[in-house]
């Protein structure tokens, strides 16, 4: 990991570095679909930053508008009805302004991404080496035979037995943690900067996230990759990640170094997401503890803050201003660049007196007296 980190004075999740100008830098982003409904607000007003050799794990539950502005990193929507504004500069170039042959030339050498599932976003008509021979031929001035020799080279860095044999193999062939591991080889078979793994350690069993998160973390350490994670697994954010971006309902609602943000979370929907873990050391019979309500719709996300309607800590904001206004990132207690998006006066002494003794008290399985809040 580096030792290079962010502060709020260089800006709110700009993620910068000693230079002050970070490896890439979300600004405002906002990403609209227009359905005959309405505008979909997937992505509104993100901003965050990374610099080269640290990992950014962005957490939240489906819809919150993750995966939508990676894909809107590598340029995917493109061509498409999403009405996208805002900047994000990859090594001081906006890929917004670039041309579609332009950001092309770009994705996959300078930018890549492993994919959700591995099965899909592999062509099931051609074998594993062809294709991720064809992401080097792009690329590169090199003739097949030079592709594919590239191509066995990435799949034994990335632990495929025999690679020179299972190149020729279809991605049916291969078992899950295998194809996640050539997707790993496609994305770095060009050396990016930049790296984007949404949920790369979806329906793997526990042997094998391990060993594709030790893998991730020592191609890192080799290119010096920045590196984008996606999850839902809070595990693989202690594991992997420098920072941690919490978004819900398309914006950022707290960021900051991940020690703080899962030791000391000063945002609601952080707490409910923590309490929804459960505990290896705890109780067996212990409860799990589920965020109440579901999602907010993002074609009509609710007014004020997005997450009031499932908050049971409103109460202990004055007025109504969880209601009517947008709170902004302000600073946590914690200090640093840990920032959070929350109307509560005193969010730490909150935590700190009702949520930890809540959730110690689950994880043990002893009931705890229920209270209106």
């Amino acid at each position: 990991m580096s030792s290079s980190t962010p502060t709020l004075a260089q800006g709110v999740g700009t993620g910068a570095g000693a230079s002050g100008t970070p490896f890439l830098s979300v600004r405002d982003l906002k990403v609209h679909f227009p359905t005959p409904d309405g505008v979909v607000k997937a992505t509104d007003g993100l901003s965050f930053g990374l610099e080269r050799g640290r990992t950014l794990g962005i957490v939240g539950e489906s819809g919150s508008g993750k995966s939508v502005s990676s894909s809107t990193i590598l340029g995917l929507h493109r061509g498409s009805r999403a009405m996208v504004s805002g900047e994000i500069l990859l090594d001081g170039t906006d890929l917004l302004s670039l041309s579609d042959e332009e950001m092309r030339l770009r994705r996959g050498r300078e930018v890549s991404m492993i994919f959700q599932d591995p099965l899909s976003a592999m062509h099931p008509y051609y074998t594993v080496g062809n294709q991720i021979a064809e992401a080097y031929r792009v690329h590169n001035d090199v003739n097949r035979k030079q592709a594919r020799a590239r191509a066995i080279e990435m799949l034994d860095r990335v632990g495929i037995p025999q690679p020179d044999r299972r190149v020729d193999d279809y991605p049916h062939q291969y078992s899950g943690g295998m194809r996640q591991r050539a997707m790993i080889a496609m994305g770095l078979i060009n050396d990016p900067g930049l790296l984007i793994a949404d949920e790369p350690t979806t329906a793997l069993d526990v042997t094998v996230q391990a060993q594709i998160l030790d893998l991730l973390q020592d191609l890192q350490k080799e290119f010096n990759s920045a590196i984008v994670i996606i999850t839902h697994d809070l595990g693989v954010v202690a594991e992997m990640a420098d920072e941690v971006l919490v978004m819900y309902a398309g914006r950022c609602v707290e960021y900051g170094p991940t020690k703080q943000i899962l030791t000391n979370p000063e945002m609601p929907y952080t707490w409910g997401l923590l309490s929804s873990v459960p505990d290896v050391t705890g109780d067996t019979d212990a409860r799990l503890v589920p965020i109440p309500g579901n999602p907010p719709s993002l074609l009509n996300p609710p007014t004020g803050c997005a997450f009031h309607p499932r908050c049971t800590y409103r109460d202990k904001v004055p007025g109504s201003l969880c209601t009517t206004d947008l709170p902004e990132l302000t600073p946590a207690k914690s200090g640093g660049f840990h920032v959070r998006r929350c109307h509560l006066p005193d969010p730490a002494a909150v935590y700190a007196e009702e949520v930890v003794p809540e959730m110690q008290a689950d994880m043990t399985g002893e009931p705890i007296e229920e209270t209106e809040k």
